[in-house]
């Protein structure tokens, strides 16, 4: 079914190939962002112009619209979910926001979405202000799931992985070992999980067009031990990792975890949707970085 949809934040890393996705499968695409990152969508999306913070100027660009599908990749806080529902009541069918690992903390690798359950979390009335990442995150689903009149959905995504992460978060640690230049990291035990681009993409074209709600765990199937993800880096790049268990913070890998940090996929498994597994992906992607492709 074509469906009329609005993207906020859209034209970058995984929002570019979201995209590109809605557009292939034949969907209206409508996106609303600063206008600061040029897009190469062309004609094929409309656009408006509008930084999402600024409620009275969201309210206006979106005044006598209304979309089936709203894709939300830029709130943070309470704060922006409230808004989000003052605005787009009455004018959206269903709203999916793009959260975070984040919301939990180290310590498992089999984070389940109950562990953090933001349906039951109590979120102080506006202006909450600003808290940290995670927390926001946490926050911004409690107030979608409790308070919105539409239904919604939140998909907890871990470090997203891919040749147009402009982080240039695993490009970090290729470029180390292939120069040999240190690092640091505090457990290289630790367990973590992650996620390609594309199949981020996947993964929210599929909460857009499914009826269930709430937040959903969304990973590639696979939960290395950072010393076998170094292991990886060494054989792709022919280097030799160079890691120091501790150091400055300017010197700290980007996946420098003190304990696992991880996800149980099974309520997204259940709910129809099949993940990738990770070592179908990775090791081709850190060769097209090693070989500087990307």
């Amino acid at each position: 079914m074509t469906q009329n949809v609005l993207v906020l934040g859209g034209t970058r890393f995984f929002g570019k190939d979201l995209v590109e996705k809605l557009l292939e499968a034949g969907h209206s695409v409508t996106l609303a962002t600063r206008g600061l990152t040029e897009d190469s969508f062309g004609d094929r999306v409309e656009r408006l112009r509008v930084d999402r913070t600024d409620e009275t100027a969201l309210e206006a660009a979106v005044q006598g619209r209304s979309w089936d599908v709203v894709y939300d990749n830029i709130c943070y806080t309470a704060d922006e979910a409230r808004a989000a529902i003052r605005v787009f009541t009455g004018k959206v069918g269903r709203y999916v926001l793009t959260s975070s690992l984040s919301v939990y903390e180290p310590g498992s690798a089999e984070h389940r979405e109950i562990d953090v359950d933001t349906a039951a979390l109590e979120v102080p009335p506006s202006p909450v202000g600003k808290v940290p990442y995670g927390e926001g995150k946490a926050q911004a689903e409690a107030v979608l799931f409790r308070e919105a009149p539409f239904p919604a959905a939140a998909a907890r995504f871990p470090i997203v992985l891919g040749p147009n992460d402009y982080t240039k978060r695993l490009h970090f640690h290729v470029d180390r070992i292939k120069s040999g230049v240190s690092f640091v990291m505090p457990n290289t035990d630790a367990r973590m999980c992650f996620i390609h681009e594309r199949e981020a993409a996947d993964f929210l074209e599929w909460l857009g067009g499914s009826d269930v709600t709430g937040p959903f765990n969304a990973s590639s199937v696979g939960k290395p031990r950072l010393r076998e993800l170094i292991a990886a880096i060494d054989r792709e790049t022919g280097g030799q990792a160079i890691v120091l268990p501790e150091g400055p913070e300017s010197e700290t890998s980007p996946f420098g975890v003190p304990e696992d940090w991880a996800m149980d996929l099974s309520r997204a498994e259940k709910a129809g949707f099949v993940f990738r597994e990770l070592d179908d992906w990775l090791p081709e992607l850190i060769g097209i970085l090693a070989r500087g492709e990307a």
